[in-house]
């Protein structure tokens, strides 16, 4: 079951992005991660769509994992010289658990592709919200390799599809900062006609 964080404001202002790097165990049980999926795909999806997939990259796939990271390098760059060894070692291994989420619009459908890809946006942050309720916290990153035809491929997606992120889940191994955050008279207003 979600931790309680007394109320939906609560968690909604408390949430806060955690860097991957400074993730330590434990991740989501396999239960919990359940949860957090099923809550993830629980996003507006105009036209019943479900453009999104999200894959689960086990522990025991990661070096796996790296060593697609190393051949899309080396794809991108034409050698394998100029691939960042250890920082690819490193962002393929840290955190404990590790969700792609991929949009997949549908685009033999009415619906523009733009609406789907705000779906799969929509569905990246309910899991990072899913995985707060859990008093877990969760890491957004995108990157080259999310840029990659081949890393996305790897990970089922078709053509036209788009790796929308690596989604990092453990433990904070060490207090959350707090981002700078915009005054809401700098973003908000009302339309006066």
């Amino acid at each position: 079951m979600f931790n309680d964080l007394s109320s939906t404001p609560s968690l909604l202002a408390t949430r806060r992005s955690g860097k991957p790097r400074d993730m330590i165990a434990p991740g989501p049980s396999p239960e919990q991660l359940d949860r957090i999926l099923a809550a993830a795909i629980r996003v507006p999806d105009h036209g019943k769509l479900a453009p999104w997939r999200f894959v689960v990259v086990p522990q025991d796939k990661r070096a796996d994992f790296a060593a697609l990271l190393h051949r899309a390098m080396e794809q991108q760059t034409g050698t394998a010289r100029e691939t960042p060894y250890d920082a690819i070692e490193q962002f393929a291994h840290q955190a404990p658990c590790l969700v792609v989420a991929l949009s997949c619009p549908v685009r033999t459908s009415p619906i523009p592709v733009w609406e789907q890809e705000l779906s799969a946006g929509a569905a990246c942050m309910n899991l990072l919200l899913a995985t707060h309720a859990e008093g877990l916290v969760g890491g957004w990153l995108t990157g080259w390799a999310s840029y990659s035809s081949l890393v996305c491929a790897a990970f089922g997606g078709a053509p036209g599809d788009r790796i929308a992120g690596f989604l990092f889940l453990g433990s904070p191994g060490r207090a959350l900062d707090e981002r700078p955050r915009p005054e809401p008279a700098a973003v908000l207003s009302v339309w006066r006609g």
